[in-house]
C-alpha cells in the first residue's frame, strides 16, 4: 500500500531550528518549566502576533481555562461559545463550573453568527464572557462580534488554536479580544508536540496566569499557597521546539494556502462541491482545506474512498449541542452548524504533501463523479 497521507501532521523545519534550541536546553540543564526558551518563546510569539504579553502553557485548553479564570468566570456564570468547534473549547467552561450557551455559525464565515449572538444576549443579558473561535483558520466576523460585546460590556476570549498566522483586516486573530489562545498540538500549523499560549494586552493578568499555572506558589521561603493552582506551565524543551517552529510559520501558511488553491482549482468545477467561504477582510492560514457537498456524493463517500487508499480525511466538527455530554445546554441559532457538519469534509492538508500527492488525492475524488 502507498505511504500514508495525513490530514495534518507535525512538520519540523528543514534547517533544524528546533534541534538547536532543544540542544541548548539540554546543554544548560534547563529541562523543567523554566529557562530561556520559555521566556523567549513567550516574547517571540507575542511580537509575532502583535500582543503585549504571553504565557507559555501546557496546552491550548489550559490557556482557555486560565483566560476564563482571568475574566472572572465562576460557578453558574454563563459563557457564550460557538457550537461548531472541538470540545477543548468548551471543556474549560465546565472546569470553572460555569454554563455554556452554544451559538450557531453562519455560512458567511463558518464561525459565530453575529445575529445569533445578539439573540443570545437578549435571552441571557447577564452573560459573563464570550468565547469566539476561528475555525479551520477562517476568522470570525470580529468587527461585528466586538461591537456587540462592547455594547454589552462583556469580555471576549478568542480561541485561535486553529488560526495562528490568520489575519482579520490586517491584524492577527487572537489579538482582538481581552485574551487570545493559540495551540501547538501535533496537528496544528506549527507544533511543540503539545502546548499552548495565552496572550493579552493586560500584562498584569498574564503575570497572574503564570502564577496560577505554577501551582499558585506564593513568594515565600517555604511552600505557601493562598489560591488554587494548576500545573500548566510549558517545559523549556517544548518551548525550544516552539521557537524553532515559529521561524517557519510563514512558510507553513504559504504551503497551506497552496494546498487549498490546488484543491479549489481542480475540484470546484465538480457538481455539488463548495469550498470554505472567502471574505475580502479575511486572510486565512488555511489550516485545513474543507469542502461541503450538496449533491449525490456524500462526505462519507469521499472519506471512505480516500481511506481505502491510506489517505486520512475527517468530517467537519460535530456541533457541541449535538454531543451527548453537552446536549442539555441551550443552543441559539438556526441549525447552520448542523448543515455544515452533515455536508462537510476536511481534506488532507499536510504541509509535507507533494504535488504528486495532491494529484493522487484529486484523481481519487474525481472518480466518484
Amino acid at each position: 500500500m502507498a505511504e500514508r497521507i495525513y490530514l495534518s501532521s507535525p512538520h519540523m523545519s528543514d534547517e533544524g531550528y528546533e534541534q538547536q534550541y532543544v540542544k541548548e536546553a539540554f546543554d544548560t540543564n534547563w529541562i523543567a518549566p523554566l529557562g530561556q526558551n520559555v521566556n523567549e518563546f513567550e516574547r517571540e510569539l507575542a511580537a509575532k502576533v502583535g500582543s503585549k504579553a504571553a504565557a507559555a502553557l501546557s496546552s491550548g485548553t489550559a490557556a482557555i481555562h486560565l483566560a476564563l479564570k482571568a475574566a472572572g468566570v465562576g460557578e453558574e456564570d454563563i459563557v457564550f461559545c460557538p457550537t461548531l468547534t472541538f470540545s477543548a473549547t468548551v471543556n474549560p467552561i465546565i472546569y470553572q463550573n460555569a454554563i455554556p450557551v452554544f451559538i450557531d455559525s453562519d455560512f458567511k464565515t463558518w464561525n459565530m453568527c453575529p445575529q445569533a449572538l445578539e439573540e443570545a444576549f437578549e435571552k441571557y443579558p447577564n452573560v459573563k464572557a464570550v468565547l469566539v473561535v476561528h475555525l479551520y483558520g477562517l476568522s470570525a466576523d470580529m468587527d461585528k462580534i466586538m461591537d456587540i460585546c462592547k455594547k454589552h460590556n462583556v469580555p471576549v476570549i478568542e480561541d485561535a488554536a486553529e488560526s495562528l498566522g490568520t489575519y482579520y483586516k490586517g491584524k492577527h486573530t487572537g489579538t482582538f479580544g481581552d485574551y487570545g489562545i493559540f495551540s501547538f498540538n501535533g496537528n496544528k500549523i506549527i507544533t511543540t508536540s503539545g502546548g499552548g499560549m495565552l496572550v493579552s494586552e493586560d500584562e498584569e493578568r498574564i503575570s497572574k496566569a503564570r502564577f496560577w499555572a505554577t501551582q499558585s506558589r506564593d513568594q515565600a521561603r517555604h511552600y505557601q499557597h493562598s489560591e488554587l493552582g494548576f500545573n500548566y506551565r510549558m517545559s523549556n524543551v517544548v518551548a525550544g521546539i516552539g521557537r524553532g517552529q515559529l521561524k517557519v510559520l510563514d512558510q507553513r501558511v504559504e504551503k497551506k494556502r497552496y494546498i487549498y488553491e490546488f484543491y479549489k482549482r481542480e475540484l470546484s468545477k465538480l457538481d455539488g462541491i463548495n469550498f470554505m467561504p472567502d471574505n475580502d477582510w479575511n486572510d486565512p492560514n488555511y489550516w485545513l482545506s474543507c469542502i461541503t457537498l450538496n449533491g449525490k456524493i456524500r462526505p462519507l463517500d469521499v472519506m471512505e474512498v480516500l481511506e481505502k487508499e491510506n489517505i486520512e480525511s475527517r468530517p467537519v466538527w460535530k456541533p457541541m449541542h449535538m454531543q451527548p455530554f453537552f446536549e442539555s445546554y441551550d443552543f441559539v441559532g438556526r441549525d447552520v452548524s448542523e448543515k455544515l457538519f452533515e455536508n462537510g469534509v476536511c481534506l488532507p492538508s499536510d504541509t509535507k504533501m507533494s504535488d504528486r500527492d495532491l494529484e493522487r488525492i484529486i484523481e481519487i475524488i474525481k472518480k466518484l463523479w
